[in-house]
């Protein structure tokens, strides 16, 4: 589905962060990145999302590459193919719990028939999430747990090919911690849905069929 080839990334005050690095994904993989703060896991995703390029190297998505999009293009491919899930939810206070996780529909023009099938799909979401019930409400009234859950189903909404989750609970308490690393697993297993996540989290990280370690600006198995 994806093969990161022989990329570099360097940055003027932090030097070479990515060191010819390169990654094939399988469709339904869900692989793990650990590294300490400042090994690039970051980085990786950005490029991997394409919310940042690399200065030599490949991306190929699918057979093609997509290194080299401009932005319309990257935008779209994000749109299509690619949730995010960050460390914080990110979730706008001004919307409620339900429209900030309808909104990534809102980028792209579909039918009648599409909607309905994504509100079937999403409500489906909220329910095993455990945040039916909060679709009134506002991120500022839910709990630090429940809004990452939201984020959760907020990047699932447009049915993306790959998860890119980012310290996904390094927000969170153990409990809720344990928590999304199940959800992530469920939409892994049930939904096919390939993961990639970065984390500093042992146990997250157990939870994915491969464990891969970032160190020198390479990746490590």
């Amino acid at each position: 589905m994806l093969s990161i080839k022989n990329i570099s990334k360097s940055f003027i005050q932090r030097g070479m962060v990515l060191d010819n690095l390169s990654l094939d994904v399988v469709k339904g993989d869900s692989i793990a990145i650990m590294g300490p703060s400042g090994s690039g896991k970051t980085t990786l995703m950005n490029i991997i999302g394409l919310l940042d390029k690399p200065d030599s190297g490949d991306i190929i998505f699918r057979g093609a590459s997509i290194a080299n999009f401009k932005e319309d293009e990257s935008a779209n491919y994000r749109n299509q193919n690619i949730g995010f899930v960050f460390q914080e939810h990110l979730l706008l206070p001004y919307l409620s719990i339900s429209d900030n996780i309808f909104l990534p529909l809102l980028a792209t023009k579909h039918s009648k028939e599409e909607i309905s099938a994504k509100e079937q799909y999403i409500n489906e979401l909220m329910i095993k999430t455990g945040i039916s019930d909060l679709r009134y409400k506002y991120p500022q009234r839910i709990s630090g747990g429940e809004a990452q859950r939201a984020s959760l189903v907020r990047a699932l909404a447009n049915s993306p090919s790959i998860l890119l989750a980012d310290e996904p609970t390094g927000s969170l308490d153990a409990g809720n911690a344990d928590k999304m690393g199940e959800l992530l697993l469920e939409m892994n297993s049930q939904y096919g849905i390939t993961i990639i996540l970065a984390t500093h989290s042992s146990d997250l990280a157990k939870k994915m069929s491969k464990i891969l370690h970032l160190e020198g600006g390479k990746l490590i198995v």
